[in-house]
């Protein structure tokens, strides 16, 4: 559960894809627990009520462009004196077979969940390093774990993240630790714009617990990989997925 306890009290960290789902949910917890938070996000409509709310300060940032993420985030850097950590919790999914397996798609899915990853992580540690206990946070998936038939696109870009994720915790510590986030099917919009406004029927049966995560339930899972209690964790892949990857 999480507490009322400022614990990222004063750190100034990075929220991509902090518009909607987990994103704006972490930018919501981080910014209770003490943070600055920087909103990083294409959508620009979606964006200003997340700013208002938190009291972050918003940046159009498209993250499959990397030079319009390297001023960004040399930006924020600047005007914080610094930087303490980010989560990459931008991402989008789109289904279909290997067939139906565009060149296009396969780019798209790739840049938006592989590249903009690395373009953040790329931009932010000569920051990142400088700081005490600064932290990153990748968001993977179950489907890189377990993938399905759904979406090839998907489970590669989110298992690519995973192996990124363990070479930069390896190369970049001890100064910066890095995790990812491997959550199940998640209530946002990006898994209801693409079922009608509606949950998929029958999916929460995948799972032990019986029903899909909050998007809060992630940023909780978030908040212990950025927080003071996982100092002595880095290089590892958290399901947070109800049970759905363990059997």
């Amino acid at each position: 559960m999480t507490t009322t306890s400022k614990r990222l009290s004063g750190r100034r960290i990075i929220v991509t894809g902090a518009a909607s789902g987990i994103g704006a949910a972490t930018s919501r917890l981080f910014a209770r627990q003490g943070a600055k938070v920087m909103l990083f996000d294409h959508a620009v409509e979606r964006l200003a009520p997340i700013a208002e709310e938190t009291g972050g300060t918003p940046f159009i940032v498209d993250v499959r462009d990397s030079a319009a993420v390297n001023i960004a985030v040399a930006k924020v850097a600047e005007e914080n004196d610094g930087l303490d950590g980010l989560v990459n919790a931008a991402g989008i999914i789109v289904s279909g077979t290997l067939a139906e397996t565009t060149d296009d798609i396969w780019q798209r899915v790739l840049e938006v969940n592989l590249f903009g990853t690395f373009y953040l992580c790329r931009a932010a540690m000569p920051y990142l390093q400088k700081a005490d206990n600064s932290t990153i946070v990748n968001i993977s998936s179950g489907a890189a774990l377990v993938p399905s038939s759904g979406s090839p696109s998907y489970a590669a870009s989110k298992g690519g993240v995973i192996a990124f994720t363990k070479a930069i915790a390896m190369t970049c510590g001890p100064e910066v630790r890095v995790n990812a986030i491997a959550p199940g099917l998640v209530d946002t919009p990006l898994i209801r714009d693409r079922n009608e406004g509606q949950i998929p029927a029958g999916s929460h049966e995948r799972y032990a617990l019986k029903r899909i995560a909050k998007p809060e339930e992630i940023a909780d899972a978030i908040l212990f990989l950025t927080g003071p209690e996982s100092a002595f964790v880095t290089g590892i892949t958290l399901p947070v997925d109800g049970g759905r990857t363990y059997h």
